[in-house]
C-alpha cells in the first residue's frame, strides 16, 4: 500500500465516522488552540511591558536615586548631602562613559487649576532641555524651554496631553484639535504660560482601541469627559500603560524657575548647590553599563565625601527580571497546554483501539490477500496522523478567532501577539502526538493473525 493510499483510506475512515472523528480530534484542537493563546497572551505580556519601559527612557537610562546611608557610616549620615547641582557638574566634567546628564527638581502635591477647572500632574518637575533626549519626549506643539527662560527663571511650562484635556477639554469631547498655547494656569496659586505640548503617548493597545472606538457608530449621547470606548481620550486601558498615562501628565517648567519660585516646598534650600529630586544619566556604551556605573559611583562618592547615600536603578534589571517573569508564565502555559496536547494524543490512542477491534476482520481479509506488516502498521499510523494533522489545522483556525476574542478581554490589557513560531510549534506537536499515540495501536494491528482475523465476529 503507498503513502497516499492510505492517506485516502484514513480519510474515508474519518469521513465514515465524522462524529467520532470530531471528537477524537477535539483535545487536538483545543491543546493546540490553548498554547497558542497562551503563547499569544504572554507575548502581549512582553510587548506592552517592554514598551512601558522604552516608554519611561530605554535601557540605557539610569536612574540615580536616593539611599540610605550604610550602617557602617551611620555616624556621618548627618553630613550627607543628598543629591546637588555640584554632583551633575562634576558627573558631567568627570565620568566620560556617562553621554548625558539630566537633574530634575520635583514638587509633589501639586494643584494646577484653570477658572473652575483643577487637575493633577503626575510629576510637576524643573529641568534641563537635555530632559526630552533623557526621557523620550516629542515636542508637538510650541516650543521647549530656552537659555533666556532658564536664567531669568520664566514661569512658563510644557505639559503632557492629560493636562490639556482636563483643564481645556479634549478632541473628544469638543471635536477638534485644542493647542493651550500662551494659555495661562495657576499651579499651586502662581500664574504660569504654556509655551509647548508633547505629543499624545499611548500603547498600541490603546491605540487600536482608540480607532476603533472612533470608527464605530455611535448608539448614544456620549457624555463629557468620556470618549465613544467609554475612557477619557487621555486615559490607559491596559495595565502597561501607566507609563504612558505617567508621560501624558507630566509638567515640566525651566530648572531655575522651580528653584526661586518652589525651593521653599520643593526641599532645595540649600542654596547655592540646591538639591535635586533625581539625576538622571544616560551611558555611551550599553556593553560598558557596569564599568559606567563604577565610574559615576566614584565621581559621586567623591563629591559626597565618601558617604554613599545613592544608589542607580538600570533599566536593564527592570527588563531582566520582566524576562525571567515572562519565561515563568511561558513555561507554566506551555506545561499546561502540553498536557492538553498529551490528553488529545490519549483519545486518539483510545479511539484508534477502539476502532480496530471493530475492524479485525477487514484487517483479516487484508493480511490474507498479501498485505504486509508495514503496509497494515502504515494505514492505521497514517490514520492517526491524518486526524492529528487536520485537528492541528483546526486548532490553528481556532486559536485565531480566540486570540480575536482575548484581543478585547485580555486579563492583561495588552493586545495579545499570535507569533510564527507558537503556530510552528502547536502545530508540529499536534502531528509529533498524533505519531505518538498511533504506534501502539498501529503495532496492535500488524501483529494479528489473519486465521484468527478471519474467525472474528
Amino acid at each position: 500500500m503507498t503513502l497516499l493510499n492510505a492517506i485516502l483510506v484514513g480519510l474515508r475512515e474519518i469521513w465514515a465516522h465524522k462524529f467520532r472523528s470530531l471528537l477524537t480530534m477535539l483535545g487536538i484542537i483545543l491543546g493546540v488552540a490553548s498554547l497558542i493563546a497562551m503563547s499569544a497572551i504572554v507575548q502581549g505580556m512582553e510587548n506592552g511591558m517592554k514598551e512601558s519601559m522604552i516608554a519611561l527612557g530605554g535601557i540605557d537610562k539610569v536612574l540615580t536615586r536616593e539611599a540610605p546611608v550604610p550602617t557602617w557610616q551611620g555616624h556621618l549620615a548627618d553630613q550627607a548631602t543628598g543629591r546637588t547641582m555640584r554632583d551633575v557638574e562634576a558627573l558631567t566634567r568627570s565620568a566620560p562613559l556617562v553621554r548625558m546628564v539630566s537633574p530634575e527638581m520635583a514638587l509633589e502635591r501639586v494643584t494646577i487649576s484653570r477658572g473652575d477647572k483643577r487637575t493633577r500632574p503626575s510629576e510637576f518637575v524643573g529641568v534641563w532641555p537635555v530632559v526630552l533626549e533623557m526621557n523620550l519626549h516629542t515636542l508637538e506643539h510650541g516650543r521647549f524651554f530656552n537659555s533666556v527662560d532658564e536664567e531669568n527663571a520664566h514661569a512658563v511650562i510644557v505639559i503632557g496631553t492629560a493636562i490639556r484635556d482636563d483643564l481645556f477639554g479634549s478632541p473628544e469631547q469638543l471635536g477638534r484639535e485644542v493647542i493651550p498655547l500662551g494659555e495661562r494656569v495657576q499651579i499651586n496659586g502662581q500664574t504660569f504660560t504654556i509655551v509647548g505640548m508633547f505629543e499624545h503617548y499611548e500603547s498600541d493597545q490603546d491605540r487600536n482601541q482608540r480607532e476603533r472606538a472612533k470608527n464605530a457608530p455611535e448608539t448614544s449621547v456620549r457624555q463629557p469627559g468620556v470618549a465613544r470606548a467609554g475612557r477619557s481620550y487621555s486615559g490607559s486601558s491596559s495595565r502597561s500603560g501607566w507609563a504612558f498615562d505617567r508621560k501624558n501628565r507630566t509638567v515640566y517648567c525651566p530648572m531655575n524657575t522651580m528653584w526661586l519660585r518652589f525651593r521653599a516646598t520643593s526641599g532645595a534650600n540649600n542654596i547655592p548647590d540646591p538639591t535635586l529630586t533625581d539625576i538622571d544619566l544616560k551611558v555611551a556604551d550599553l556593553g560598558r553599563m557596569n564599568d559606567a556605573l563604577q565610574q559615576a559611583r566614584n565621581v559621586l562618592l567623591c563629591t559626597h565625601n565618601g558617604i554613599e547615600d545613592f544608589s542607580f536603578s538600570t533599566q536593564e534589571n527592570n527588563i531582566e527580571s520582566v524576562d525571567q517573569a515572562i519565561r515563568n508564565a511561558r513555561m507554566s502555559g506551555g506545561i499546561i497546554s502540553a498536557i492538553s496536547l498529551l490528553v488529545g494524543g490519549i483519545g486518539i490512542m483510545n479511539i484508534m483501539l477502539a476502532s480496530i477491534t471493530e475492524r479485525v476482520r477487514e484487517i483479516g481479509i487484508r493480511k490474507a490477500i498479501g498485505a504486509t506488516f508495514f503496509d497494515v502498521f502504515t494505514q492505521i499510523l497514517v490514520e492517526c496522523v491524518v486526524i492529528a494533522f487536520i485537528g492541528g489545522l483546526a486548532g490553528l483556525a481556532t486559536a485565531n478567532l480566540l486570540v480575536r476574542a482575548l484581543a478585547t478581554l485580555s486579563p492583561t490589557g495588552n493586545t495579545p501577539v499570535i507569533t510564527v513560531e507558537a503556530m510552528a510549534v502547536a502545530f508540529t506537536l499536534s502531528v509529533a502526538i498524533g505519531i505518538l499515540a498511533g504506534l501502539f495501536p498501529a503495532f496492535k494491528a500488524a501483529q494479528l493473525n489473519p486465521i484468527q482475523a478471519l474467525r472474528y465476529e
